[in-house]
């Protein structure tokens, strides 16, 4: 039984998830604000995060800053009441492996979930075609989930990992977003979804020598993302 920790503050949606999780054989922990899920998430074991933004005390984006430089690495869905792309983009950059704006339909949570749960941690199954991997001035070891650049660590999300790792194992091919989000992420894309593009884009902005005109990830207009080393 995968067990989520729910940290939200609405009393209606924690009756609602709780509820609808635990009928979907989840074991489901609520947190009712930031510094009680950042305690929990640090102290007890969890297969993954539903992470609301605006909490009182300490609010999503600080507690997911916080459990990524703990080192805590369990799968985080952020929920935001916002539609701003700069929210999405910030939960992104400090961790989160995906986000939901609400509204949202309970069966697209539970997909995003499930697809989460799925893929994390980073399989090491899929690793046996290679172990390390250099372009330019970078190397990735696939077993560690390490990527140097210019003998500094970089620090990449899971998802971005995932999505780096699967770019590179199929180097040279075009890939759709709607692709990548089925074969990265584990669900379909929905219409107005700009994950892929946010993940390319920090990847871009920590990998490439100049984001703007990257040599490594490059778009493909009309089609999608493919990787050249």
């Amino acid at each position: 039984m995968s067990k989520v920790l729910v940290v939200e503050d609405e009393e209606g949606l924690i009756l609602t998830l709780s509820d609808r999780l635990q009928s979907e054989g989840f074991d489901v922990e609520i947190a009712r604000d930031g510094e009680e899920g950042l305690a929990k998430a640090s102290s007890e074991s969890f297969d993954l995060i539903v992470l609301d933004v605006m909490m009182p005390k300490k609010n999503g984006f600080d507690v997911c800053r916080d459990l990524r430089k703990q080192g805590v690495d369990i799968p985080i869905l952020m929920l935001t009441a916002k539609g701003e792309t700069i929210d999405k983009v910030l939960g992104l950059k400090l961790g989160a492996d995906d986000y939901l704006t609400k509204p949202f339909e309970i069966m697209e949570l539970l997909a995003r979930i499930e697809a989460l749960l799925r893929r994390s941690p980073i399989s090491r199954e899929n690793l046996n075609s290679i172990d390390k991997f250099t372009f330019g001035s970078i190397t990735i070891d696939f077993k560690k989930a390490e990527v140097i650049k210019n003998k500094d660590e970089v620090d990449l999300s899971a998802m971005e990992f995932k999505l780096l790792q699967f770019l590179i194992e199929n180097q040279g091919s075009v890939h759709s977003r709607d692709e990548l989000l089925d074969e990265v992420w584990g669900y379909d894309a929905m219409p107005t979804t700009r994950t892929v593009d946010v993940h390319i884009a920090w990847l871009r902005q920590k990998l490439e020598t100049n984001p703007k005109r990257p040599r490594f990830i490059q778009t493909v207009h009309g089609l999608g993302y493919k990787f050249v080393s």
